[in-house]
């Protein structure tokens, strides 16, 4: 037989073979289990030896709040444009398919609900900047 290897995985250059075992009461796993969920890493071995040889454990917080916030606001935003887009086109069909005073009159119309629209507008980033002050930068997520 012959003794040269042709598949498999390389061989470690420095093999871990010490083993050691430790008991935690649940309190205590419940903790290890949230630093463990909290570090991002995959690896339970990994996590204990990065701990004990202080090494730097990147973890990542994430606030469902304001991740919530931030998906609701964009999808306001999006409907903002929209209408924005839908606004030009209907000017458009005015102006090419009525006479003069239907389109003065509806072009008023719609200058009404555009107010009431932009006092929406403004209503949203004044709670937006409220947000922002109480729940963001308090917490250092900004």
């Amino acid at each position: 037989m012959a003794t040269n290897r042709k598949g498999g995985r390389n061989p470690k250059l420095e093999k871990a073979t010490h083993r050691y075992v430790f008991r935690l009461t649940d309190s205590d796993n419940a903790k290890f289990q949230t630093l463990f969920e909290q570090s991002g890493l995959d690896n339970r071995a990994k996590f204990i030896v990065s701990i004990l040889f202080e090494r730097k454990i990147n973890s990542v917080m994430v606030d469902k709040g304001a991740m919530e916030y931030c998906t609701k606001l964009s999808q306001f935003f999006a409907q903002f444009r929209s209408i924005g887009v839908n606004y030009n086109q209907i000017v458009k069909i005015l102006h090419t398919n009525f006479s003069d005073k239907k389109t003065v009159y509806y072009i008023w119309k719609l200058e009404e609900h555009t107010k009431e629209l932009a006092q929406i507008c403004r209503d949203v980033l004044m709670l937006s900047k409220k947000f922002e002050a109480e729940h963001l930068v308090k917490k250092g997520k900004l």
